[in-house]
Formats: C-alpha cells, structure tokens, sequence
C-alpha cells in the first residue's frame, strides 16, 4: 500500500496508479462532509469497496495459517517421497536378485505383494518378458500375471487397464483360457473394448472354445457400456431371445446397425425376430429390405433359407408379414417376388403378386411404381 501513488488534479476529484486501481482513497471537503448525499455517495463507495476486497480474499490471498499448515503438508509428503524412493530401490534390489537366481516364481510373488504395488507396472512386467519361455518350466510372464491376479483382492483398487490387457494376450497365446476365464469372472481387473475384442477374435479362431469367449467378451463389453458388440456376442451365441431384450432395454438401435448385424450374424432365427411384431410393437427391421440387402451381398444361402421359413406360413403370414412393412416400396416388393420366382419359390411369388394386386387402389404394378404399400391407407 506504501508504493500506491496519489496526485490532485482537482480540489474534489482523486486518481490512482493502473497497477492497483482498487486502492482508491478518497478526500471528502469540508462541505461535502456535510451534505447528506455526498455522505450516502461516499458510503456506497465503501461498501462496494468492501464487498471486492471481500471476494479477492476469497480467491487471491491465502491464510496465514493456511500457508503454514500447506507448509507442513508439502514436509510430510517429501519425506513420504523419500521413504518410497528408499522402498522401491530395496524392493528393486531385492527382487532383482531373484531374477538374477532364476526364481521367477519367488521373484513373481514378490512383485505381486510389494508394498502399495510398487513393483506392480509395466516395467516389472518387460523383465519376465524379456527372460522368454524355458524349457520344460512354466512362463515366467505367465508366472507373474498369476500371481498379480490372483492377488489383487487384497488391494481396493483393481489391476490397471494395460495390465489387465496384458495378462489376457499372455494367458490366451499360452492357451490358458481356463486362466483367462477365472480372471475376468473372479479377479479385480480393469476392463476395455481392447480386452473385449482380443478375446472374441481368439474365439473366431478356436471353434471349440469359442462359446467360452463370446460369453467373456459379452461380460466385458457390458462392463464398457458397449452394447452393439455385447449384441453380437448374444446373437453369436444363439442367444436369440436375450438379444432381442438387449435391444428392447437399450433402445440406441438404428436400422443400419441392425442391417450390419444380420450381415455379420445372418442367422434366419435373428432376422425373423427382427422382421416381425413383438409385444404389440411394429418391427425393428424391415422383411423386404433385410432380404434384398443379403441378396445384393452374395448372402443368397441365407436368402433363400429366410425365404424358405416364411413360405412355410402361407399366404396369411405372407400377407401380414408385407402389411407390417412400411418401409419398402411396390417396385421393391416386385424385386423380391422376381427373387422368389427365379429362385423356385413359385407359390411365395404368387402369394406377393397377389397380396400387391388385391391393395385398394392398386390396379397395376409398373417399373415406375415407387408406392409405399402402407400409404392407401390414408388414402
């Protein structure tokens, strides 16, 4: 306050420096320190001066005591520092001494239980991982996600997320999926889409365990909140039923994500379900376009096996079937008829030819016609 220079310009008016414009100190003349007005302007002055000195203690000053106790704590932690920096070359040495033997078992477990994990990281890791594989022992990587896993209840936060990831790529290239299985199902693990994807890309490629991974993987995605790729996994599966709940549950299902789905997972069950009404609801899907879209690519198997389903329902389902579709046109109808008809689906061609004729206001069906068949309704 000592450094804030005033000067005079006028008998009544007083200025400051730029660098403190808050510090102002106002003169009162004599007359003015009798006139009411001058008096009420000069009080407001203060209390406006109050109120901002107020807030800047609020947001720029710090407590005497508050400094000191912030003093006290910044001591109390550099020596927790060196304690640590203390710990961790003893818990290195040690454990370096292990390795050094050959007992990566003894040196595993150690790492497993050192004080606050500290030797719990990826650098512990890239040591068992550079020894590589002995002969007629077990991995020492192996060695060592066994012991972090199976150790981690003990403390309240779960293996990191590479980590995690880590120990699920040594454990499946060991072909220990009965490792794998205990844990995610068991342990405290830290889960990501990566984790999710290494183990359903192992089971795409080991059929006789690939159940046990799109289960795990399904686990996993849910965890992630990525419900699209916890959908594959329940339709892979066969879990059809609990699939069409999942996508009822989570309701940020569009057309194109379901079409993509029967393209990657083109199970009749699936599409069927998809195409029809369920619980008084209109179809996720429509019947027509699922159809035309597997046959546009090469999926004509499945397009005729679909086929082959609704022609076992008669002209009834048919018909039903083709009035619930709002979504596809006169002309693609006729593409799915020509569809059926070249495919020897004659009476299911007929079914569609007929049903499409009969429509209110329908006499003809022509190339140009793009009609939706739901519209002679509002007609």
């Amino acid at each position: 306050m000592e450094n804030l220079k005033f000067w005079q310009q006028s008998p009544q008016r007083w200025y400051t420096t730029r660098e403190e414009p808050f510090n102002l100190k106002q003169r009162m003349t004599l007359q003015e320190s009798v006139n009411l007005d001058a008096l009420n302007k000069y009080k407001r002055h203060l209390e406006d001066k109050y109120v901002k000195r107020k807030q800047a203690m609020s947001t720029e000053y710090v407590p005497a005591q508050k400094k000191a106790d912030l003093d006290e704590e910044m001591v109390v932690l550099l020596k927790r520092l060196d304690i640590a920096e203390s710990l961790n070359k003893d818990l290195q040495f040690r454990f370096n001494e292990l390795i050094s033997l050959g007992e990566y078992e003894q040196a595993a477990c150690f790492a497993a239980n050192s004080p606050r994990r500290i030797l719990q990281n990826i650098g512990t890791m890239n040591k068992f991982k550079a020894i590589g594989k002995i002969r007629g022992k077990p991995l020492p990587l192996l060695l060592f996600f066994e012991a972090i896993f199976s150790t981690s209840h003990a403390f309240k936060r779960p293996i990191n997320a590479d980590l995690t990831l880590e120990g699920i790529k040594c454990g499946l290239s060991e072909k220990r999926l009965d490792l794998v299985t205990h844990w995610v199902t068991q342990e405290k693990l830290t889960f990501s889409e990566k984790a999710g994807d290494i183990i359903f890309a192992y089971g795409e490629q080991n059929t006789y365990q690939k159940p046990s991974c799109l289960a795990l993987a399904q686990l996993i995605y849910n965890e992630c909140g990525l419900h699209k790729k916890a959908l594959l996994c329940l339709c892979k599966q066969g879990r059809i039923h609990e699939a069409m709940e999942h996508i009822q549950q989570f309701k940020d299902f569009t057309s194109d994500d379901l079409i993509q789905l029967i393209t990657v997972c083109p199970q009749t069950e699936l599409i069927i379900c998809l195409t029809q009404e369920r619980n008084g609801k209109p179809p996720l899907l429509s019947f027509g376009l699922a159809v035309l879209h597997l046959f546009s690519v090469d999926m004509k198997k499945v397009c005729i096996k679909l086929l082959q389903e609704i022609s076992k329902g008669g002209k009834d389902v048919v018909e039903h079937l083709l009035m619930s579709d709002s979504f596809c046109s006169l002309e693609k109808w006729q593409e799915i008829a020509d569809i059926c008809l070249q495919n020897g689906f004659e009476n299911l061609f007929n079914d569609i030819m007929f049903i499409l004729r009969s429509q209110a206001g329908v006499s003809e069906i022509s190339e140009d016609d793009s009609i939706n068949l739901m519209e002679h309704v509002f007609w």
